[in-house]
């Protein structure tokens, strides 16, 4: 697991890529949950402990060198050659910072990667942050000291963060802002280590002694002490080879510190902190594994219910619209086959709704007495009938079955009520239409137009079913009646008698008979009318007037109907973005965990 500690920095690296530095707090953050050591206080110390080796063998490419002043900003890879590297180094941090902020002298908490390669150095990675401040200085504002600490306690304040606490010995621990603001995060001081600088500028007959050996202000781990450049050295450009050495010679020859010279100076400093740091990293891997597998499923979740973003030529789309309203389409299906709940109120209305309209149909106005006599006395006209009233029972017919009419034009309605509450709900199940709100108007507005179409039709062949029965009668119906008459063909109804009140009877029982029959015939009729003219052309056409528009339109207007909020269309940016950087992780980690 040596690469553990490559890992993580690799991750972190990728985190600040793609913008997850812990700030966002509506995007998931992969950046809190990874371990890291945070500098507090001390100027020059992050370079020292990553310089604390020989730079012999520094990697060196003369191309990269030459091109050092256009290296990635947000991601500096320098290969160092010599110590007067770190000049241009500071120089690009300080020039990355104002471009960052806008303004000289300001702070950023967007990190700045520095990556130091050598075969001469220890593997680690630290997070430097700004010195604590009293005062601002010309050209920062009054904020600036608050801004800073801020900035800081949001780093150090985190679980998985180790903090490496810096104070010189020169000044009273107790007023160490680097000690005080650990102590308040890290109260057990589980997660501090404490480094002492300026050692070897301590006053005549004083000494670090009792802090090194943790009796004036004890932490869980040993507080080390080093012995860095001063800035006549820095100025005279003295090398860390030779400050390395002093370093060494310093703890070893001066008796104070002899018996503490084996876990004293900076190359002792970062080999125990890169051990730490492995250590830690060693047991956040799982937790991190089960974080990110997590994330990246809520994250597909939800950009999945964010839509694809929209094409930008005209083909694509033409070719989204297209499939979106495929989508839709085989939702509205789903419904009416049954395999969504819906369609099944359409059976209700053919099977119970229908029926219940026919039985409820009342003739009694159609074949009242009156109505009747009226009717037959009409049809005869100056010559009464013979034998039977035909043209008044075809009358006493066609009164009572025009009114089947209205359940008939009833159904039909009610089904295109159905079906276009289908079409709102299929659209609602259609998340890509709720992206797009310009075409889910247009893709609603073009199913109901075609539904409306299909009422028309249907309306029109249905009650032409009605009419048929009244344009033609069943003969045999008829013909099957038993026939009241004497042998001799004559009836036994006078012709004076054939308007009295049990002749009326008989025939008003004759019709409704035949309404009847008229009504259970219409009852299987008029459904696949309906289910023909309507729910048939609903599943197979509902859209293609919608598409033979389509293509007429302009691009102009076709993009119109994918437009989307702004704000969705930043959150999906960022949602992938955030989610490519979960994935990357996952598979750095897991090539890892299996090459242990």
């Amino acid at each position: 697991m040596e690469n553990l500690i490559s890992l993580v920095n690799k991750i972190q690296r990728a985190c600040t890529a793609l913008g997850d530095h812990g700030e966002d707090s509506a995007l998931p953050t992969l950046w809190d949950s990874l371990p890291a050591i945070a500098v507090v206080g001390g100027q020059e110390l992050l370079l020292a402990v990553l310089l604390s080796c020989s730079f012999i063998n520094w990697m060196r490419e003369a191309e990269n060198m030459q091109n050092f002043s256009t290296c990635l900003v947000k991601d500096l890879l320098i290969l160092v050659a010599s110590l007067i590297m770190s000049t241009a180094v500071r120089k690009e941090i300080s020039d990355e910072t104002d471009r960052e902020t806008g303004r000289t002298k300001q702070i950023s908490s967007v990190p700045i990667h520095l990556s130091i390669y050598s075969p001469n150095v220890v593997n680690l990675t630290l997070i430097d942050l700004p010195g604590l401040t009293k005062v601002a200085v010309e050209g920062q504002p009054d904020s600036i000291v608050q801004d800073i600490e801020n900035m800081v306690r949001s780093y150090i304040e985190k679980p998985n963060c180790i903090i490496l606490a810096i104070s010189p010995a020169n000044q009273d621990l107790a007023t160490s802002d680097a000690i005080k603001i650990s102590r308040e995060v890290d109260p057990t001081g589980e997660r501090t280590f404490g480094v002492l600088t300026k050692i070897d500028l301590m006053d005549k007959g004083t000494d670090a002694v009792d802090i090194l050996e943790g009796k004036a202000y004890r932490l869980k781990y040993p507080w080390i002490g080093v012995v860095n450049r001063s800035q006549a050295d820095i100025n005279k450009s003295v090398d860390m080879i030779a400050a390395r050495r002093r370093e060494r010679d310093y703890f070893s020859t001066t008796p104070e510190y002899k018996h503490l010279g084996h876990r004293m100076g900076s190359e002792h400093l970062a080999k125990m902190l890169s051990k730490h740091l492995e250590n830690v990293i060693k047991s956040k891997i799982p937790g991190i594994q089960s974080l990110i597998s997590k994330t990246i499923i809520e994250l597909e979740t939800e950009l999945s219910r964010l839509g694809k973003p929209i094409a930008t030529d005209a083909g694509g789309k033409l070719y989204m619209i297209m499939e979106i309203c495929r989508i839709f389409d085989q939702n509205y299906k789903e419904h009416l086959d049954g395999v969504r709940a819906g369609g099944d109120k359409i059976h209700n209305v053919f099977d119970n709704q229908l029926p219940a309209a026919l039985k409820r149909l009342q003739f009694d106005k159609q074949l009242s007495m009156e109505n009747i006599r009226k009717l037959i006395t009409e049809a005869d006209g100056y010559q009464p009938h013979l034998i039977a009233p035909e043209q008044g029972y075809r009358r006493l017919i066609e009164s009572s079955v025009v009114t089947i009419r209205g359940p008939a034009e009833a159904a039909v309605d009610a089904v295109h009520a159905l079906l276009k509450e289908l079409v709102h709900k299929a659209i609602s199940e259609t998340p890509e239409l709720k992206q797009y709100p310009a075409l889910r108007v247009e893709v609603g507005n073009a199913a109901v137009e075609s539904l409306e179409r299909m009422r028309e039709i249907s309306r029109k062949a249905t009650l032409q079913l009605v009419d048929m029965e009244c344009a033609y009668l069943t003969v045999d119906f008829f013909r099957k009646l038993p026939q009241d008459v004497e042998k001799g063909g004559n009836p036994t109804v006078s012709l004076f008698d054939r308007y009295n009140d049990g002749y009326l009877r008989r025939i008003g029982s004759t019709v409704l008979s035949y309404v009847n029959m008229v009504c259970a015939s219409l009852r299987n009729s008029i459904p696949k009318s309906i289910a023909y003219c309507q729910v048939r052309e609903a599943k197979r056409s509902l859209l293609d007037h919608f598409f033979t528009e389509l293509g007429k339109l302009d691009q102009k207007y076709l993009s119109s109907l994918l437009n989307e909020d702004p704000a969705v269309m930043e959150r999906r940016t960022q949602l992938a973005k955030r989610l490519e950087l979960y994935r990357n992780a996952q598979a750095e980690i897991d090539n890892v965990a299996w090459s242990k």
